[in-house]
Formats: C-alpha cells, structure tokens, sequence
C-alpha cells in the first residue's frame, strides 16, 4: 500500500509541475517577450519623474516602456529632499524608443557644512569664521567668567565638527569678564523708538540723546543707529544714544 500511495504522489506531481513552468513561461512571454517584439521600432514620450521618489520613478518608466537607470553617485541638493530624482536623462517629453534606458540622479539632500570651533574668540572673528563656512552668526547671551577675557566666546549651541545645513544660525555665549556689574548693549537698529527703549531698560541701560534724522526708505521713529553699538559691555544705567528716522524726502528727489 505504502509503494502504491509514493506511486500515486509521484503521477500526480508531475503534472503540477508542468503547469507551473508552462504559466510561468506563458505570463513571460506574454507580459515581456511579446510587449517588446510588438513595441520594437516605435517610440515614446519619456515622462517627467524629476521630483518624485526613486521607487515611484522606476515605476513610472517601466509603465511607459523605458527601464530607469539610477546613477552611483548622488547629487547634494537644497531644492529636493534625499531620496528623489534631481536630473534625468533623456529630459522629460523625449521622443525615444521603447527600451531605452533612462538615467536618474537621485538627490542626496541638502548639503552639509561643518561647524568651526568658535571658543576663545571676538565676535568679530567668530562672525568671519561663520560666514567663511556659510552659517550665519546668531543671537549672543554674556555671562561672568574668570577663564576666558572679556568679549570672547565661551560657548557655542551647536558644538563644533557638527554637520549641519549652509546658512543655519549659530547662538553664541560671550564673556562678560570677571566683572558682573557690566551688561551687553542691545541691538536696537531698525526697531521702533518705543521699542527701542524698552528693550534698552529691560538691558538695565537707559536711553541717552536722540538725534532725528530724515529717511525716505525707513518708516518714521525707526532706530536708524545707535551709540555704543550692540554687544559692546558698559556699566550698567550708561545712557545709549540713537539717531531716529523723521519722515522727509530724499535731497535728490527734492533737487528734482
């Protein structure tokens, strides 16, 4: 009984076994070899898939005809977010034939800068360091230190060697000295008056002379300038003067 049943499974797998190659030679066939034979000699519009994700590209040119292709090395790009198509070639609405491949730079995101070590210098400096890199100096807060002088920077938010965007902002720490009775001017230029000065007394300063000064590009009692300027130390209650736009005419629009 036992031969008699291994007899039966084996009469009965060979025949399993057939269909399955005979559908799988019938589906490629079908689907691949007949496509192709057909659509050979005829031409197509290459679609747009700049933009879209790598997966969704691929998919939208084999539904056309065309076999994408990505290219080994990616692009930086601000525009694109990592992953995308950035540039293909054939450019979309090209007339090829059916076949032909499709090459897609794939964008690796945006480009990454590496964030100097600002400690122990002027703002100054430090303001140069950033820009050389292409980030931009931030907001400044001082604080008492008996390690690094006056006016240097103690810390930074964003540690150095950190790889971040072209253009992010960097906060800064700057050192107020061993002397805690000196403040850091605001900056108040292109403020309101009003808000000028209460900016300047929440700094523990107070405001000074004012000097009004006609500006045809600035709104009236805008802060135009101010003296000492913003981030030098002064003992607290020093007055801060500011020259403050009136409204008038420029001489040359008078003159004409």
């Amino acid at each position: 009984m036992k031969s008699l049943k291994k007899i039966k499974l084996k009469d009965l797998r060979t025949p399993a076994i057939s269909l399955v190659g005979f559908l799988v030679v019938f589906y490629l066939f079908n689907s691949i070899v007949m496509p192709r034979y057909v659509q050979q000699g005829k031409t197509t519009k290459v679609p747009n898939v700049v933009g879209k994700g790598l997966d969704e590209a691929l998919k939208l040119l084999a539904d056309a005809g065309l076999p994408g292709k990505k290219v080994s090395i990616p692009r930086s790009d601000k525009q694109y977010p990592e992953g995308t198509v950035v540039v293909q070639n054939p450019a979309a609405g090209s007339e090829v034939k059916f076949g032909r491949g499709v090459y897609l730079t794939v964008s690796g995101g945006e480009p990454l800068v590496v964030v100097p070590s600002l400690r122990g210098q002027s703002l100054r400096d430090a303001t140069f360091s950033l820009e050389r890199v292409g980030l931009v100096m931030g907001s400044t807060t001082y604080q008492v230190s008996e390690e690094y002088p006056q006016g240097t920077i103690i810390d930074q938010d964003i540690l150095l060697s950190s790889k971040v965007p072209s253009g992010k902002v960097i906060n800064v720490t700057v050192s107020q000295g061993k002397n805690a009775d000196q403040v850091p001017v605001p900056d108040v230029i292109k403020k309101s008056f009003s808000e000028a000065e209460r900016i300047v007394i929440q700094a523990g300063l107070r405001v000074g002379n004012i000097t009004y000064q006609v500006n045809a590009e600035l709104l009236p009692n805008t802060v135009m300038d101010q003296f000492p300027k913003a981030g030098q130390l002064v003992p607290a209650g020093q007055p801060i003067d500011l020259v403050v736009a009136q409204k008038g005419e420029k001489l040359n629009d008078l003159q004409n």
